[in-house]
Protein backbone atom coordinates (compact mmCIF):
# COMPACT_ATOMS: atom_id res chain seq x y z
CA UNK A 1 0.00 0.00 0.00
CA UNK A 2 1.27 3.46 -0.87
CA UNK A 3 0.61 6.64 1.13
CA UNK A 4 -1.32 9.41 -0.64
CA UNK A 5 0.28 12.05 1.58
CA UNK A 6 2.64 12.41 4.52
CA UNK A 7 2.12 14.99 7.26
CA UNK A 8 5.25 16.04 9.14
CA UNK A 9 5.14 17.98 12.41
CA UNK A 10 8.68 17.59 13.72
CA UNK A 11 10.24 19.16 16.82
CA UNK A 12 12.18 22.42 16.52
CA UNK A 13 15.25 20.42 15.42
CA UNK A 14 13.43 19.47 12.20
CA UNK A 15 13.01 16.30 10.18
CA UNK A 16 16.47 15.88 8.65
CA UNK A 17 16.59 12.23 9.69
CA UNK A 18 13.36 11.52 7.79
CA UNK A 19 14.31 13.12 4.46
CA UNK A 20 16.05 10.06 2.92
CA UNK A 21 13.08 7.83 3.81
CA UNK A 22 10.62 10.36 2.38
CA UNK A 23 12.55 10.49 -0.87
CA UNK A 24 12.42 6.67 -1.09
CA UNK A 25 8.72 6.50 -0.14
CA UNK A 26 7.93 9.34 -2.60
CA UNK A 27 4.39 10.18 -1.48
CA UNK A 28 2.55 12.40 -4.00
CA UNK A 29 2.09 15.13 -1.36
CA UNK A 30 3.88 16.25 1.77
CA UNK A 31 2.44 18.67 4.30
CA UNK A 32 5.14 20.00 6.63
CA UNK A 33 4.21 21.93 9.79
CA UNK A 34 7.26 23.75 11.14
CA UNK A 35 7.97 25.90 14.16
CA UNK A 36 11.50 26.89 13.10
CA UNK A 37 12.05 28.57 9.72
CA UNK A 38 15.74 27.64 9.68
CA UNK A 39 15.20 23.89 10.03
CA UNK A 40 12.25 24.08 7.64
CA UNK A 41 14.50 25.65 4.99
CA UNK A 42 17.16 22.99 5.57
CA UNK A 43 14.66 20.14 5.29
CA UNK A 44 12.96 21.57 2.19
CA UNK A 45 16.37 21.91 0.55
CA UNK A 46 16.79 18.16 1.08
CA UNK A 47 13.48 17.51 -0.70
CA UNK A 48 14.03 19.89 -3.62
CA UNK A 49 15.29 17.21 -6.02
CA UNK A 50 11.88 15.49 -6.10
CA UNK A 51 9.35 17.97 -4.71
CA UNK A 52 8.05 21.40 -5.61
CA UNK A 53 6.50 23.77 -3.08
CA UNK A 54 2.85 24.44 -3.85
CA UNK A 55 1.91 26.65 -0.91
CA UNK A 56 3.39 28.24 2.21
CA UNK A 57 1.19 29.60 4.99
CA UNK A 58 2.53 31.19 8.18
CA UNK A 59 0.18 30.92 11.16
CA UNK A 60 0.45 33.09 14.26
CA UNK A 61 -0.49 30.55 16.93
CA UNK A 62 1.17 32.48 19.74
CA UNK A 63 0.14 36.15 19.55
CA UNK A 64 2.51 38.75 21.00
CA UNK A 65 5.52 36.42 20.67
CA UNK A 66 8.02 35.86 17.89
CA UNK A 67 6.88 32.24 17.45
CA UNK A 68 5.14 31.36 14.20
CA UNK A 69 4.06 28.04 12.73
CA UNK A 70 4.61 27.53 9.02
CA UNK A 71 2.64 25.06 6.93
CA UNK A 72 4.10 23.99 3.58
CA UNK A 73 2.40 21.82 0.97
CA UNK A 74 4.74 20.16 -1.52
CA UNK A 75 4.06 17.86 -4.48
CA UNK A 76 6.12 15.19 -6.15
CA UNK A 77 7.42 16.34 -9.53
Amino acid sequence: MRADAVVLDPPRSGAAGCIPALLRLAPPRIVYVACDPTTLARDLAGLRTRYQIDAVQPIDMFPHTYHVEIVVRASLV
